[in-house]
């Protein structure tokens, strides 16, 4: 009888055991899953004979991509416990609202007072939404609105029912936006080293006044990885969008002599793709690296270039 119990707790020890393991390698499996960065886009098909089409493609496979599997507003775990792709889609979502709004108010219009494109308004109202809310509505319901309405204005692009204007002015104003996100993105790389707890403000740096206001910018070190990864999630954003812009703006841009320019925008901005095992903060007399100073040396060099692209086009 002793033997018995003895054998019968031993097995079911060894069954809560098992159960546990499993439960660990299913955690595992799905924190790993749902942690992998998205590839890089396949531009088939948009050779540039319908202007504005692989500009509309690409942003509808952004939100596609977004939608089928949103992670900022999760609140079941384990996704729950992730940081570092919801920090990277946040990033994402930042430059496509910037493109859907540019699309909006320039790149559908032959001037600013014509009325608004309905489905170019439709996309950037879906995409306004609260990307944290998981419930009336969730954000993912309002990417996949988004995405429909992108593809109804795609469809009525073809057809000649909407319009896309891939002027030089349009092609500036777009840059000028994101010259501006990637100012921001790179403010928060810059101020990532652990030794930094005072900068100078960044009203004073656009002013240029002299007595400049010095404000505190001392990040905790919790924060880093998630600086690192949104400037990521922006940069691939801008990346792929870069990609379309190439082919829907390539008259302006041969016409202007900035073809290359461009090429090394995109040749700087696939460099921030990478994966460090861990996001270090090292100071500059450390042996550990600081990771967003890295990713900031490669992300500046392509908004200034992006700012060089912006005069061309202006001054070209």
């Amino acid at each position: 009888m002793e033997n018995r119990q003895k054998h019968k707790g031993k097995a079911t020890g060894r069954l809560v055991a098992l159960l546990i393991l499993a439960f660990l390698v299913f955690v595992v499996v799905v924190m790993a899953v749902n942690s992998r960065k998205p590839q890089r886009l396949t531009l088939e098909g948009t050779s540039g004979g319908v202007k504005g089409e692989a500009f509309i493609r690409v942003n509808e496979m952004l939100v596609e991509m977004m939608y089928k599997n949103w992670l900022p507003n999760d609140i079941f775990w384990p996704t729950v416990l992730l940081d570092n792709m919801p920090n990277f889609q946040i990033g994402l979502l930042e430059v496509v609202r910037y493109n859907i709004r540019v699309l909006r108010d320039n790149l559908s219009r032959m001037r600013t007072t014509d009325k608004l494109d309905p489905l170019a308004e439709g996309a950037f109202t879906a995409l306004s939404n609260d990307p944290y809310k998981w419930w009336f509505p969730s954000a993912e319901s309002k990417w996949k609105l988004a995405r429909a309405r992108l593809s109804d204005f795609r469809r009525n692009l073809e057809a000649g029912r909407s319009f896309f204007y891939p002027r030089a002015d349009n092609l500036a104003e777009l840059l000028t936006q994101y010259a501006s996100l990637m100012g921001g993105v790179n403010t928060r790389l810059i101020n990532a080293p652990g030794d930094l707890e005072i900068t100078v403000s960044e009203d004073s740096q656009v002013s240029g006044r002299a007595g400049s206001e010095m404000v505190r910018v001392k990040i905790p070190w919790y924060r880093v990885d998630d600086n690192f990864y949104y400037a990521q999630g922006v940069a691939y954003g801008l990346y792929e969008s870069f990609r379309a812009i190439r082919v829907d703006f390539m008259d302006v841009l041969v016409d202007k002599n900035s073809l290359k320019l461009l090429d090394k925008i995109l040749e700087n901005l696939a460099r921030c793709h990478f994966e460090p095992l861990i996001v270090f903060n090292g100071d500059p007399s450390s042996i550990f690296a600081n990771h967003s100073l890295n990713l900031s040396g490669v992300f500046n060099d392509a908004r200034q270039k992006v700012n060089s692209l912006i005069v061309a086009l202006k001054q070209g």
